[in-house]
């Protein structure tokens, strides 16, 4: 097989990203909207509790794949099988522990569901329903790992169609067992078992691509190397931890201190936010093992401009899809799912602002994580998440659900927004980060003059849905992007990424072609 440059693994990976993040998501949606009209608001607040929950639970995975993956970089690069084969068995023994460290802990919580909700929803079965999201979750750790040394070698584009691709069937299953039965029990079972087949399917793969996976191997590695690993899950949990407080508890705080039905209405939220989030992730994410290769093999010059271009587009999208959320994430929750699955607009813009911030560090993340830069800002991590969980906690109690989401943005502020890039031009650039901030302050006016003007246009419609969201939708597609584009059309970053997206217009023709 011929081997691809790091730019076409780059354009592939964005480019299936794109599509197969799409049709996922398509069918995520419907299958929510049948969800929320087949089944009370109950089994919709409990649907967002119990995710929040398994996925604090993952707490326990420490953020080890992060870790490896930057291990495998080097090996790959020098092309060294035996290095490669022990940090799989490595990754292998990890997980295993992890699945039944999750299962243990996740058991031991049984006895405490009630403490976490503040009105007990109707609902039968409860325990057998916690039971099945705890299943699903220890499934997930269970051959996935392989896939870890997939995207080692920048073919991430094969993990996305697999984890898609089961995605696509469970919701295609899971809305037939809804219209026919309207069994919820049978709805958790086919998201148990796409699960599993998901994984075997996608450790088949891997082992078909890497056929030393299935080799004896015995070696252990250097004691200097196991210790510089250790080193490095440590850091990461800490990160793990800061990450999941800031991001998985919102559920839980709106359910044990507002309603399990308000928690309910935030899920067809985040569903629509994460949506729109995981199809920018994959895309910017596509790069990052071209990025951790790129900082094995070229200088620090080549490297920053990388990061430049990459802050420029996740700039860009980020912004662009924030305010596209703000204008039209109303009136299309009230058509999907119905006016009483309604936020205020006080509560939709903290949604998009915190959405647009997260987007800024993207960048940064990748560059960050991609070099193995874990250790140096560990502390921060715990910082933002005593940060958020005392300032929501403050602020839930007189602002209600809009307290949780302004603690979170204030914790994001105060400390991922600017230790991030300080470490990693400190550590990975060798120089000031002071234009890093310069140009951050700068897209941030400018992003909020285009806001600002698409919000004043769109202010001015009137109508129903449907008008709304076709004119604001039209609204939001023209007026930020042409503003950007008459700012930076002649800027060097336009011009890169031009290029880039003419390439996956190309990528994507020829692949149609065949």
């Amino acid at each position: 097989m011929k081997k691809k440059s790091r730019t076409e693994y780059s354009v592939m990976n964005t480019t299936v990203a794109f599509a197969a993040q799409a049709t996922a998501i398509l069918m995520g949606f419907f299958t929510r909207v049948i969800f929320t009209r087949m089944l009370s608001e109950g089994y919709v607040g409990i649907n967002g509790l119990f995710n929040d929950i398994l996925n604090i639970l993952s707490l326990s995975e420490l953020g080890v794949g992060t870790a490896i993956t930057y291990a495998l970089y080097g090996p790959i690069a020098k092309k060294d099988i035996k290095k490669q084969q022990i940090l799989m068995r490595m990754f292998r023994t990890f997980y295993r522990a992890t699945a039944g460290v999750v299962l243990l802990v996740g058991l031991a919580l049984l006895p405490f569901l009630d403490v976490l909700m503040k009105e007990r929803p109707d609902v039968d079965h409860l325990t057998l329903i916690y039971l099945l999201y705890l299943f699903k979750s220890v499934a997930s750790y269970l051959l996935i790992y392989k896939k870890t040394l997939v995207d080692a070698h920048q073919m991430n584009y094969i993990t996305v169609l697999y984890h898609n691709g089961f995605l696509v069937l469970q919701d295609v299953c899971q809305i037939v067992i809804l219209l026919l039965t309207g069994n919820f029990i049978l709805f958790l079972v086919i998201g148990v078992v796409c699960t599993i087949a998901g994984n075997i399917c996608m450790s088949g793969t891997a082992d078909r691509l890497f056929p030393y996976l299935k080799e004896e191997c015995r070696e252990k590695l250097p004691e200097a190397e196991r210790k510089d690993i250790l080193k490095n899950v440590k850091a990461m949990f800490m990160h793990k931890l800061g990450n999941v407080v800031v991001n998985n508890t919102d559920n839980l705080l709106i359910s044990s201190f507002v309603g399990v039905v308000s928690a309910g209405i935030y899920s067809n939220y985040y569903l629509l936010i994460g949506s729109v989030r995981q199809v920018l992730d994959q895309a910017l994410q596509g790069v990052a093992a071209s990025v951790g290769n790129l900082g094995v093999t070229e200088d620090k010059e080549k490297i920053s401009d990388v990061f430049e271009q990459l802050f420029f587009v996740g700039y860009w999208m980020y912004g662009f899809a924030g305010i596209c959320l703000f204008e039209i994430l109303n009136p299309f929750v009230e058509l999907a799912f119905g006016e009483q699955y309604l936020f205020q607009r006080n509560i939709v813009l903290i949604l998009c602002i915190n959405f647009f911030i997260n987007g800024m560090r993207k960048a940064v993340l990748i560059f960050k994580e991609s070099m193995g830069l874990f250790w140096y800002d560990r502390y921060k991590a715990l910082s933002e998440a005593v940060l958020n969980l005392s300032i929501s906690i403050l602020l839930v109690k007189n602002f209600g659900v809009w307290g949780v989401f302004a603690g979170t943005f204030c914790s994001t502020v105060l400390t991922s927004v600017w230790v991030e890039p300080c470490i990693l031009y400190k550590y990975r650039f060798h120089r000031p980060v002071k234009e890093y901030f310069k140009t951050y302050v700068a897209y941030i006016l400018m992003m909020a003059a285009a806001w600002s003007l698409t919000e004043g246009i769109c202010h001015l419609i009137r109508g129903g849905i449907f008008t709304q969201l076709f004119l604001r939708g039209l609204v939001c597609v023209t007026v930020p992007n042409l503003l950007l584009w008459l700012i930076f059309h002649q800027t060097e970053k336009w011009k890169r990424l031009a290029g880039l997206l003419k390439k996956i217009v190309k990528k994507v023709r020829k692949s149609l072609r065949r």
